[in-house]
C-alpha cells in the first residue's frame, strides 16, 4: 500500500512533529504497519525549474536535433540541445539545470557540447521525471497545468513531485490497512489527533429494491450487499490534475475520470467499484435502455469465454464467480470487469455497481483465471458492509462534480445483518497480559485513561460494565474483521501503546521447563531407528483426491486439495524415486499425523517405515551379489530400534490386509491390543509402485507406542544387583499344532517357571517330513538361576518338569524326542 503523506495530512490532524515522515515510519512500524520504503519524490525534480523557450532554431550539424535559447529566471538565457520533435519556441518546459540530478533515469546533468554547439542544461520529458506518460517529447507545462508557474520557479510543487510516499506492508488480518481512511484512523490513534472523512454533498441516497432472481440469491447474500447505481448525462475526459497525481502517487494509472474516480474512492475508503457502460448492457439485450432485472450473479459455466478490461481471454470454470446481464458474464466478481461494458469516450450513461463479495469466492475466482488486482486484494480480506454504501455516495458525488453526472437510481439488495454483540475488556486481564508500563524507573499499570484514549481513538464506543471491573466494548464496522475478542482488544492497547513502552519481566514463579516422558521417549524413538539404519523422512500432508480424504475449502492446487489418509504412501513413492535413481535400498520412517472422516478419529499420530532393498556398505561377503533382508532380519530392524524404550510387541498372524503378502504379515499387539503392523508388500502392490518383491512396511500408533514405554515399571528403571552365582541353562523342544505360536508357548513357559526362570527364547522352530501332517516342533533355550545360591540338577530338573507339564496340560505339547 503507497500512502501520499500529503493525502494523508488532509485525512488527520495532529502535531507536526508526529506526522513527520521519519517520526511517522517510525510509529507505524512499531504499531504493526511495516514500511518497507519511503519514496521521496522531491528528489526526483531536484534542480528542475520552469523554463520558457524563447527562440527554437535548427542544428546546424543535425537535422533531428535543435537549438533552445530557454529563459529560465536568471540574467541570462540557456542554450540547450534537445533532440524532441515537440521543442518550440513560446512554451512552458521543466529544465534540468547543470549539476542537478535525475534519479528517474540516472543522469546528472553537466555542461556538454553536441555535434559542435553547447548545451547547458536539458529540457526534461515526464519520463524523465518519475511520471508515467504516454506522449512522446518534453513535457509542455501549458498543456498539462490549469497556471504556470514564474519561470524559474521549481517544477516539483506543481507536478506533484513535492512528497513523499510511505510503502506499507499491511498484513492479511488488516484489511482496513488498505485505504488512505483506515491509515489514517491507524495515524490518528498513534499521534493523538483527530481523522477528517470526505463527507459527499447532497442529501442521502434513496434505494430500490433489486429484483434478482432465486437463483442469484444466495451468491449475492454470501456476500451481504450488492447494490447499483445509475448515472447519465456524464462526459468521459481526461481526469483533473490532481486527481491524476494522487492516483500515480498510489502506483494506479489513470484512465478517464469516471474510471479515475471509483479508483480514488477505492484507494480512499477501501471499498472497491465498477462502473458499466449502460449503452453497452442495452445492446446486450436489444433494448432503448438497461434492465435492472436482468443482472445476476452467478458461478460462471465450465468453458463460457470472458474478455477481461485488460484485454486477456478466459475460458471460465465454475470456481469464477460472474456479474451477468441477460444471462452473459459483464464482470469477474470483485477481480476485474468486461471488456465490452468498459466505460469509453463515447459513455454518457453508468451503472455504478457497489457491492460486497465473499472473500473465499473471489480467492477462487481469481485464482482459477490467474488475475489479481487491487479489488481482489481487498475483497479477498474481506470487507465491511457498513462502508459499501457510504464510498457509492462517495463517487457519485465526485461524478457529479467532475463529469456533470446526474443521478437516475439506486437498487439493492443485501441481507439482514446481525446486530453487533460489544466485547467485555476486563482491567484485570489486560493488566495480566500486558504487564505494568515503564516510566523512569517507576513501574505501574497502564491507567484506565490511556486505555480509554487509545480505544476511543480506533473508534470503538466504550462503556463501564455493571461490575466495575472493566468495559464493555463496541468496535467499529471498519475494524469489525479483526477485532473479535477481548484478547484483540488488549493486542490493539499495546500496539498503540507501544510495545516499548511496557517493562521486560520474567513469569513469577519462575519453574524449570523440560520434556515430558512422552516426548523424550518420542525423541529417543526418533534416535533408535536412526541407528537400527533408517532415515527420518518427512513428506507434505496435502495430497490428491481419493475415497475417504478431507478436501480442504480453499486448496492452493488441485494436486494438493486433500488431507493424507496414510503416511506409507509417500514413503512407497519416494522409495521408487530412490531406486529408479541408482540407490541400492531405501530405508525410512516418518511420524506425522493422518486425518479421517471418521467421528472417533478424525487424526492419528503414526509411525510408518518402509524397508526396501539392501543397505549396508560391503559386498564382498556376499561376492558382490546383493542380499536384501529376509522378513525376519526386517522385522529385527523394528525390534532393534523398540526394544531400547522396552516396548512389549507380540506378533500375530495377519492375511487379510490388502497391501501386505498375506502368508508374511503379522498384526503388531501392544499392551494386549492390536496397534499397528508389519509384513512383507503384496506382490501385487510392489509390481504396480515397481518395487522390488522385499520391500517391508510397517505401521504402528504412535500414541500407544508412548503410552507402553511411559508406564511406570517401564520408564522409572529398577535397580537389580549382578548375579554372583551361576546359572544354569536347559533346551526344551516340543511338537505342538503347527497353528501355535510361540509366543503362546513362550506365555505358558514363563508362568510357569517362576520363580527360578531367569530367561526363555526360541532358538529353533522345524517342520517337516519328520513330524506328522500340522504338526511342527518348537526348541527353546531356558536359564534357570536363584540370586542366593547355587542351583542343584535336583532345583532346575524340578522347574523343568513344572514347565513341560505345564506345556502338556494347557497346549497340548509332546517333548520331542
Amino acid at each position: 500500500m503507497r500512502v501520499s503523506l500529503q493525502w494523508l495530512q488532509e485525512l488527520v490532524t495532529g502535531p507536526e512533529q508526529a506526522l513527520a515522515v521519519d517520526v511517522l515510519a517510525e510509529r507505524l512500524s512499531m504499531a504493526g504497519f511495516e514500511v518497507d520504503a519511503i519514496d521521496d519524490l522531491a528528489a526526483q525534480a531536484q534542480g528542475v525549474v520552469v523554463g520558457y523557450v524563447r527562440d527554437r532554431q535548427g542544428h546546424p550539424n543535425a537535422d533531428k536535433l535543435s537549438v533552445c535559447q530557454v529563459d529560465v529566471g536568471a540574467a541570462e538565457s540557456l542554450q540547450i540541445v534537445c533532440g524532441a520533435a515537440n521543442v518550440r519556441a513560446g512554451i512552458h518546459v521543466p529544465v534540468a539545470l547543470v549539476g542537478s540530478t535525475l534519479p528517474a533515469v540516472n543522469l546528472t546533468i553537466k555542461p556538454a557540447e553536441l555535434r559542435g554547439v553547447a548545451s547547458s542544461g536539458m529540457i526534461c520529458s515526464l519520463a524523465e521525471l518519475g511520471l508515467s506518460s504516454d506522449a512522446d517529447g518534453i513535457a509542455e507545462l501549458d498543456q498539462l497545468l490549469e497556471q504556470v508557474p514564474p519561470v524559474g520557479s521549481p517544477v516539483g510543487p506543481c507536478l506533484g513531485l513535492d512528497d513523499q510516499v510511505l510503502e506499507l506492508a499491511i498484513t492479511a488480518n488488516r484489511p482496513d490497512g488498505l485505504s488512505m481512511l483506515g491509515i489514517a484512523r491507524e495515524v490518528a490513534a498513534l499521534v493523538g489527533g483527530q481523522t477528517h472523512t470526505p463527507v459527499p454533498a447532497g442529501a442521502a441516497l434513496d434505494s430500490q429494491p433489486l429484483p434478482v432472481a432465486a437463483a442469484d440469491l444466495a451468491a449475492i447474500e454470501a456476500g451481504g450487499l450488492f447494490s447499483v447505481t445509475a448515472l447519465d448525462g456524464l462526459q468521459v475526459a481526461p481526469s483533473p490534475r490532481w486527481l491524476q497525481q494522487r492516483l500515480e502517487k498510489a502506483g494506479v494509472r489513470p484512465i478517464n475520470n469516471v474510471v479515475d474516480i471509483t479508483n480514488l474512492v477505492m484507494l480512499e475508503t477501501g471499498q472497491p467499484l465498477h462502473a458499466f457502460d449502460s449503452q453497452q448492457l442495452a445492446a446486450i439485450s436489444a433494448t432503448s435502455a438497461p434492465q435492472v432485472d436482468a443482472l445476476g450473479l452467478r458461478q460462471a459455466h465450465d468453458g463460457e469465454p470472458f474478455t477481461a478490461l485488460d484485454g486477456s481471454e478466459h475460458q471460465l470454470s465454475p470456481e469464477a464467480l460472474v456479474v451477468t446481464y441477460s444471462g452473459r458474464p459483464i464482470a469477474l466478481a470483485g477481480v476485474m470487469g468486461g471488456a465490452e461494458e468498459a466505460v469509453g469516450e463515447g459513455t454518457c450513461a453508468i451503472w455504478l455497481e457497489a457491492a460486497v463479495f465473499a472473500p473465499q469466492a473471489v480467492r477462487r475466482s481469481a485464482r482459477s483465471v490467474g488475475l489479481r488486482t487491487e479489488a481482489s486484494s481487498r475483497f479477498e480480506k474481506g470487507l465491511p458492509r457498513d462502508s459499501t454504501l457510504a464510498a457509492a455516495n462517495r463517487a457519485v458525488a465526485l461524478l457529479q462534480q467532475l463529469c456533470g453526472a446526474k443521478l437516475v437510481g439506486r437498487w439493492l439488495h443485501q441481507s439482514p445483518q446481525l446486530a453487533t454483540q460489544p466485547l467485555q475488556l476486563r482491567r484485570d486481564a489486560l493488566h495480566n497480559l500486558l504487564g505494568p508500563v515503564q516510566d523512569g524507573d517507576a513501574f505501574s499499570d497502564l491507567s484506565d485513561d490511556r486505555i480509554l484514549q487509545t480505544l476511543t481513538a480506533l473508534g470503538c464506543s466504550l462503556e463501564a460494565d455493571a461490575d466495575d471491573e472493566g468495559w464493555l466494548v463496541t468496535v467499529p464496522a471498519s475494524r469489525s474483521m479483526d477485532l473479535q475478542r477481548e484478547v484483540d482488544l488488549i493486542e490493539e492497547v499495546a500496539r498503540l501503546v507501544g510495545y516499548d513502552q511496557f517493562a521486560c519481566h520474567l513469569p513469577d514463579p519462575l519453574e524449570p521447563g523440560g520434556l515430558d516422558p512422552a516426548q523424550q521417549v518420542e525423541r529417543r524413538l526418533r534416535r533408535q531407528l536412526c541407528g537400527a539404519g533408517l532415515q527420518e523422512a518427512c513428506s507434505f500432508s496435502l495430497v490428491a483426491a481419493a475415497a475417504g480424504r478431507i478436501p480442504l475449502a480453499n486448496p492452493l492446487l488441485a494436486d494438493y486439495g486433500h488431507l493424507r489418509d496414510n503416511l506409507h504412501g509417500e514413503l512407497l513413492a519416494a522409495a521408487r524415486r530412490n531406486l529408479q535413481s541408482g540407490q541400492a535400498g531405501f530405508w525410512a520412517f516418518e511420524i506425522g499425523q493422518v486425518f479421517s472422516t471418521a467421528a472417533a478419529q478424525p487424526d492419528r499420530q503414526l509411525l510408518v517405515g518402509v524397508i526396501c532393498g539392501e543397505r549396508r556398505g560391503e559386498r564382498w561377503s556376499s561376492s558382490g551379489k546383493p542380499q536384501p533382508p529376509s522378513y525376519h532380519q526386517a522385522r529385527g530392524v523394528l525390534q532393534q530400534a523398540l526394544v531400547a524404550s522396552a516396548i512389549p510387541i507380540e506378533d500375530r498372524p495377519l492375511t487379510s490386509h490388502p497391501l501386505l503378502h498375506p502368508g508374511r504379515a503379522a498384526e503388531l499387539v501392544v499392551e494386549g491390543r492390536p496397534q499397528g503392523w508389519f509384513g512383507q508388500l503384496h506382490p501385487e502392490q510392489a509390481d504396480a509402485l515397481d518395487l522390488p518383491e522385499a520391500t517391508y512396511v510397517f505401521e504402528l500408533e504412535l500414541a500407544a507406542l508412548l503410552t507402553a514405554a511411559t508406564r511406570r515399571n517401564r520408564w522409572q528403571p529398577a535397580f537389580a544387583p549382578y548375579a554372583t552365582v551361576p546359572a544354569s541353562e536347559r533346551d526344551l523342544a516340543v511338537v505342538v499344532s503347527a497353528e501355535i505360536r510361540s509366543a503362546d508357548l513362550l506365555q505358558v513357559i514363563r508362568k510357569a517357571g517362576k520363580p527360578l526362570l531367569e530367561q526363555a527364547e526360541l532358538v529353533d522352530r522345524y517342520a517337516g517330513d519328520q513330524l506328522a501332517a500340522g504338526q511342527c516342533s518348537q526348541a527353546f533355550r531356558l536359564r534357570y538361576r536363584d540370586p542366593k545360591r547355587t542351583l542343584t540338577d535336583e532345583d532346575v530338573e524340578r522347574a523343568h518338569t513344572a514347565i513341560r507339564s505345564a506345556l502338556e496340560q494347557q497346549l497340548g505339547a509332546q517333548l520331542r524326542a
